[in-house]
């Protein structure tokens, strides 16, 4: 064999090889890609129910008030819960839109810098307004549930058993933050952003990072 008829066949032979890399690493991103999406679908249907509970809420809130419009606190308590749906709402469709923007045919880093918005949101927006939120919301729901059950106005009867729920709830926003400060000062913050940005971005970015190491590697 004369050696350009050598070279020849080297380049074919390496050619051959690239082709089954590149085949090899497609195979690969599109399995973790489709893991990646399967691994969303979790938080795609909660943030789906959110969104049905929000809007539930929001009716319930809306019906209390307009039909208790003689009684400022019970107006109270209705706009109350109509805000927590409205927010309920308003979050569950930012998460939404976050996912739907996920183009899952872009580069590792597009995807990345895409969860890591999905991720701050819920960690940096989500997870802070519904610890408040959650200390307290419980309290109009639970006296607007009596009043239509039993018929009975607990904040006009027993004024003083609704100031020791606010104190309860004031209690939950305490123990929320003394968790968070202890995380903070053992150094088990990653535990805390982890959870608040659920198991589902966890799992997505994982594999992302899989498909990053694999792409560096090869």
């Amino acid at each position: 064999m004369e050696l350009d008829e050598m070279k020849q066949a080297w380049q074919q032979l390496n050619q051959r090889l690239e082709q089954q890399q590149a085949f090899n690493l497609r195979l690969y991103r599109e399995g973790r890609l489709d893991k990646l999406r399967h691994g969303l679908r979790p938080l795609l249907w909660g943030q789906s129910i959110q969104l049905a509970f929000g809007v539930l809420f929001m009716l319930l809130g809306t019906a209390y008030w307009t039909s208790h419009m003689d009684v400022a606190h019970q107006v109270v308590l209705g706009v109350m819960v109509q805000v927590f749906g409205i927010a309920m709402v308003a979050f569950a469709g930012r998460i939404l839109h976050l996912m739907l923007g996920i183009d899952y045919t872009a580069q590792v880093l597009d995807i990345q810098r895409r969860l890591a918005q999905l991720r701050a949101w819920r960690i940096q927006v989500e997870a802070p307004v519904f610890a408040v939120i959650g200390s307290f919301v419980w309290i109009p729901l639970l006296l607007m549930e009596i009043h239509w059950e039993i018929g009975v106005d607990v904040w006009a009867r027993w004024p003083r058993f609704v100031g020791w729920l606010v104190l309860c709830g004031w209690i939950s926003l305490a123990l929320v933050l003394a968790v968070v400060g202890l995380a903070r000062w053992t150094g088990r913050m990653r535990w805390i952003t982890d959870n608040a940005a659920g198991k589902a971005v966890r799992k997505a970015e994982a594999a992302l990072e899989e498909i990053a190491r694999f792409e560096r590697e090869a």
